[in-house]
């Protein structure tokens, strides 16, 4: 048990690494696209290129989470996740038709090509969703290398033919206003598509499905399939999760609503730049690993997680049901990986609190120039390292929660995240209007309903494992004390800048931030040795 209990956390970390890998590649080439870009672009347009990364962002979301998180939830076979993900195809196409229109109606930016370039999006959101049906298929089987060649190849065609776009124009003295990003996020789906469909058809010959809707052969004992298609539980799980991501994504995104609705396009556009290099880690990182690890614990987790045994019906009572009181190796499994987790999340913490805040303006400069310095994006950007650490531990908590909760627990959790969003509105009025902060105060929001979030999460998670019959020690989670200790003073260093560097300007403060940031970084290998060395132990694959 021993073995397969590492070798399931092996094949997690493998797949975790391939997306990680991925994540680099495509932010790497996004962050190259971008500094080229910056070159030719005024921040009105960067401003209305996030307008429509939006849409295009709602028309996926709504169409395909909820399935998604579905189809890892249960153990299925793959022609059953195959015709479920079709769903999101039927939902995609009449949703971007209908966004587009509201959008439309809405107060339209005055540039060129803004109509065409929306429909562009639209359409590459439907092509899209087309490769719904490899991607499931190639996640069922845990074929991470499809997902990273397919991503990979349609990140590079989005790059070459966004820049290209663009300076074509500018050489030429068109004026093609957000047109090169339409033409580059279609190129992106059609490769998409593409990759997926090949590699998947080919990788995959041997097994007995298809990649259109067939049939579905069920047991008499099992419930029948709607139109013996789609599976009646994987169905009526997507449905209950409808709700719940539909919330989770009006928390997610609400400061991009609220940038639209409250700021100038100059504004938007420097929140842009900023919440762009500001997560540029957790999608780097952080979603990769929240990824693979919802994948881990569904399968170490679903067996236990019965219908009856929710976390809404126990909340009355601490003791453990008198089925699970029996250890279950696959629980304890997913507590130590869990706290592995938290704890690793909670060192990258020490290094954005401390750093961050003194690092990202200094760094911004560097990168996007001194145009950008003379707008709102410094401090936002600042301001933002406050939010990762809160991103992250929430990804990870809110992967586990999405892995084990049922049904009652997804609608419990429903009706806390709608109060969230009224706590988040109320903080934002008070940071943006009363306070006037600007694209910080939103960052500050963010920061509130993302605390609150993870509140809520802790508490199911001890909640969870404490029916389980298995405790959940978070105080295990915390950072050794000297590495906190090596934090703050960092910080403080950073605060106070004295010595010959400070008065060199700005190359000086960058050598000197980079010092700084190499010496928390060794402390904290050295005070964390243990943990390093246990984790790489977990997670090495059994030869």
């Amino acid at each position: 048990m021993a073995d397969a209990e590492k070798s399931l956390s092996a094949s997690a970390a493998a797949g975790a690494s391939y997306l990680i890998l991925l994540q680099l590649l495509s932010r790497a080439l996004t962050f190259a696209l971008n500094q080229i870009l910056l070159r030719f672009l005024s921040p009105e347009l960067l401003g209305i290129s996030a307008q429509l990364e939006l849409y295009s962002i709602s028309v996926l979301y709504f169409s395909r989470e909820s399935i998604r998180v579905a189809v890892q939830r249960q153990a299925q076979g793959v022609q059953t996740v195959v015709n479920l993900s079709y769903l999101a195809i039927l939902a995609g196409v009449p949703l971007s038709y209908f966004l587009g229109w509201l959008y439309l109606r809405a107060d339209v930016p005055r540039v060129p090509f803004f109509v065409e370039s929306l429909v562009i999006y639209g359409v590459a959101c439907v092509i899209e969703l087309l490769s719904e049906p490899a991607f499931v298929a190639a996640q069922q089987k845990l074929l991470y290398k499809i997902r990273a060649s397919a991503e990979t190849a349609a990140t590079i065609s989005r790059c070459l033919i966004t820049c290209g776009t663009a300076i074509w124009a500018s050489k030429s003295g068109r004026d093609v206003s957000v047109l090169p990003f339409a033409m580059g996020q279609i190129s992106y789906a059609v490769v998409l598509l593409l990759v997926y469909t090949l590699h998947v058809q080919s990788s995959i010959r041997t097994e007995s499905f298809s990649l259109l809707p067939s049939k579905l052969q069920s047991k008499p004992t099992e419930q029948q399939p709607y139109l013996s298609l789609l599976s009646r539980p994987l169905t009526q799980l997507s449905i209950s999760l409808t709700l719940q991501s539909s919330l989770k994504y009006i928390l997610t995104q609400a400061d991009a609503l609220l940038i639209t609705a409250l700021a100038s396009l100059a504004d938007q556009g420097a929140y842009a730049l900023a919440s762009n290099y500001g997560g540029l880690v957790a999608r780097m990182v952080f979603q990769p690993i929240e990824e693979s690890s919802r994948n881990l614990f569904a399968k170490l987790c679903t067996q236990v997680t019965e219908p009856e045994q929710s976390i809404a019906n126990v909340a009355k009572s601490d003791k453990p049901n008198e089925s699970t009181k029996k250890e279950n190796p696959n629980i304890r499994q997913a507590s130590r990986i869990l706290t592995t987790i938290l704890h690793l999340y909670l060192i990258v913490s020490l290094l954005a609190l401390s750093l961050g805040p003194h690092i990202a303006p200094l760094l911004l400069r560097l990168i996007a120039g001194s145009r950008w310095t003379t707008t709102s994006a410094p401090s936002v950007l600042a301001t933002y390292t406050y939010y990762i650490p809160l991103l992250a531990l929430n990804g990870v908590i809110e992967a586990f929660v999405s892995a084990v909760a049922t049904n009652a627990d997804l609608y419990a959790q429903g009706l806390f995240m709608g109060f969230f969003s009224v706590a988040f509105a109320g903080a934002a009025y008070l940071f943006v209007r009363v306070w006037e902060l600007g694209g910080s105060g939103l960052v500050w929001a963010n920061c509130v309903n993302m605390a609150l979030r993870i509140v809520w999460g802790s508490w199911f998670i001890g909640k969870w494992f404490r029916t389980n019959g298995e405790g959940f020690d978070f105080l295990a989670t915390l950072p050794n004390a000297m590495s906190a200790a090596a934090a703050v003073a960092a910080e403080a260093a950073l605060r106070s800048p004295v010595g010959p560097a400070a008065s060199e300007g700005f190359v000086g403060q960058l050598l000197r931030a980079g010092a700084i940031a190499a010496g928390l970084g060794v402390s904290i290998l050295f005070f964390e040795r243990n943990f390093f060395i246990q984790s790489y132990s977990m997670l090495r694959p059994k030869r």
